[in-house]
């Protein structure tokens, strides 16, 4: 289940929910009880054993993050062991 990051348009506060893809988007704040909006985030990334999507990544021409150019950070640089 992924976590969405909101924030009340009232006070400002910026809270996260822990819901299913198919859950309604919560609409008031727990603290104000302002109308609240979900944000949009850059999400988080899971590794699969046996798979190296940075490599596949690389093949086809981009970098682990979408860049033109590598950042040197792993994957894009030299995984460090």
């Amino acid at each position: 289940m992924p976590t969405y990051e909101y924030e009340c348009d009232s006070c400002r506060r910026r809270f996260d929910r822990f819901q299913r893809m198919s859950d309604s988007p919560v609409k008031r704040c727990p603290d104000c009880g302002g109308k609240v909006h979900r944000l949009i985030s850059g999400g988080s990334g899971a590794f699969v054993k046996g798979t190296d999507a940075a490599c596949s990544l690389r093949s086809a021409g981009k970098t682990c993050c979408g860049r033109d150019e590598r950042c040197g950070k792993p994957p894009c640089g030299e995984v460090r062991r």
